[in-house]
């Protein structure tokens, strides 16, 4: 059974004249899992998943998988729709992945009670650990801790990305139930770690993935000074690449490092040419680091 510890990479998608480009995507995969990173995360929302149907999902993952077998991979998988969920959940887990990244159904914005229900039935149809994506700002329904600790009881739930931004919720889920804590919010990656979480799934890790390793090392082996230097060395960075929506200043970094075509899927929009001159000025300093 995979333990989610250490950092993981939430995959942008590349794209080429509007379709997925493959060789841009399992270049980038091969780059990435050479730095010593834990896994990475298909088809998140960072992978800008709602854009693609359910055939170009599948084909990302497959051509990842293909590209680093020996790598873990977890798969996203969002919906509102329970049947179909379920669908896209027995397809997906046909391939070798490490687990399931789900978040509560968006738009919809059920009850506690339907969370619990929602996840449980997820649980009870998958074979891959499942990691909950408490994330309420993207989903408009927010996660209470009792619903939470209801669900980690399932023997498949184990693990949460923690998006709540509230860190009494963060401490009580490190401390008060069974879950693998990784942080969700790149800025609370020290903090996370500090207190006891197990890792972390954070979209700026795509630039130098090595100091994020080197950070997770740091505090794991009790060089909190160290890994507190280095964190306050690449926040600039991590600020930036969240000033606009997520993921166009990270395609718009990887991009300027001649990785991919700087483009998004309308309505996403690609990083302002402001933004743009100040990632590239970051980007340099990062390189002597």
């Amino acid at each position: 059974m995979t333990s989610f510890t250490g950092i993981w990479v939430p995959l942008v998608t590349p794209f080429q004249h509007g379709e997925i480009d493959i060789a841009a995507l399992q270049a980038l995969v091969r780059r990435l899992t050479a730095t010593g990173i834990a896994g990475l995360v298909v088809c998140g929302s960072t992978g800008e998943a709602a854009a693609l149907s359910e055939a170009e999902q599948l084909m990302v993952l497959d051509a990842v998988l293909q590209a680093v077998p020996e790598c873990r991979v977890v798969m996203g998988l969002a919906g509102n729709n329970m049947r179909s969920v379920l669908g896209r959940l027995q397809q997906i887990q046909r391939r070798p992945i490490a687990g399931i990244l789900a978040p509560p159904p968006y738009y919809i914005r059920p009850s506690q009670a339907g969370l619990i229900e929602y996840f449980q039935t997820l649980a009870d149809a998958a074979s891959a650990p499942l990691i909950v994506y408490n994330i309420p700002y993207r989903t408009g329904v927010t996660m209470e801790f009792a619903t939470i600790s209801a669900i980690a009881q399932h023997e498949r739930v184990k693990a949460i990305k923690d998006c709540g931004g509230d860190q009494g919720m963060t401490m009580r889920l490190i401390t008060e139930t069974k879950l693998q804590v990784m942080a969700g919010e790149d800025q609370q990656l020290l903090s996370t770690l500090a207190l006891g979480g197990s890792g972390a799934i954070l979209a700026s890790a795509h630039i130098r993935p090595d100091l994020f390793v080197r950070i997770a090392d740091q505090v794991r082996d009790g060089h909190l000074r160290e890994a507190r230097e280095l964190f306050y060395r690449l926040l600039p960075i991590i600020r930036l690449l969240f000033q606009e929506p997520n993921p166009g200043p990270v395609k718009a970094s990887l991009a300027a490092m001649g990785l991919m075509h700087d483009e998004l899927r309308a309505p996403m929009q690609a990083a302002s040419p402001a933004l743009n001159a100040c990632l590239a000025q970051e980007l340099k300093r990062l390189e002597c680091a």
